[in-house]
């Protein structure tokens, strides 16, 4: 372990990502004695809007992942609408620029002062790998962009980064222990990878020096989420 993540604990966050809150609040119910932090998504906030965040939020600290993207002005009025419903964590894409990143940051710290919720940067997303960048006209591959927006992101004032199982140790090395590194895409050994191109085990995750590991499916479908949830949990040292 490099000196970079001796000193970085590494937490569960369940993703919801359910197309109505009555299963929603079923699964934060099941899974909030081993997770840290429940992310409320899209599908879920595009169905149930603002209460989805708020009733989750009563059962463990909101991860709100809507990646916001637009010109500055737009994302900052954005957040400052957001902000209000009580999540932790907003997610907003670093490829938005720097000059929308700083505007983010600026809008939380308007809309929460000391409480604020805090700005986590996309960089590349999980489903991406370097032919689906080629095609839409970004060369270097997928670590090099990771870099690129991260280091971007960081200056422009973000809590912290999503990024991939495969840039974790990157990250930390060229940013050391102060930004958030939230990974999605994390599967426990044995399960399918679905729709992610870059995946990773919870336990490799946290001796690289992620924050959070984001876990979906192998939870909220498995026969008992609670139980899953838990095992996940332990293998991260909770």
């Amino acid at each position: 372990m490099s000196a970079a993540v001796q000193n970085v604990p590494c937490g569960l966050c369940v993703a919801l990502d359910a197309p109505d809150l009555a299963t929603a609040e079923a699964w934060a119910q099941a899974v909030a004695p081993s997770a840290g932090l429940l992310k409320v998504g899209l599908e879920l906030f595009s169905a149930e809007g603002a209460p989805a965040v708020r009733r989750i939020a009563a059962h463990r600290p909101v991860f709100l992942d809507l990646k916001l993207h637009d010109i500055p002005n737009t994302v900052a009025g954005a957040i400052g609408s957001i902000a209000p419903l009580g999540a932790d964590w907003i997610t907003i894409h670093a490829a938005g620029g720097a000059a929308m990143v700083a505007a983010a940051r600026e809008a939380a710290e308007k809309a929460g002062g000391a409480s604020r919720p805090k700005i986590l940067a996309v960089t590349v997303l999980t489903s991406i790998d370097a032919a689906t960048l080629s095609e839409i006209g970004v060369a270097g591959g997928t670590m090099q962009q990771v870099l690129r927006l991260g280091r971007l992101a960081v200056a422009a004032g973000a809590d912290g980064l999503v990024c991939s199982p495969r840039e974790v140790s990157a990250l930390r090395d060229a940013l050391g222990e102060g930004p958030a590194l939230v990974v999605p895409g994390i599967r426990p050994a044995g399960s399918v990878a679905d729709d992610q191109a870059r995946t990773a085990t919870p336990e490799a995750m946290a001796a690289a020096g992620a924050t959070w590991v984001v876990v979906g499916r192998p939870i909220t479908k498995a026969a008992d989420p609670a139980a899953a949830a838990k095992g996940i949990a332990a293998s991260l040292g909770w």
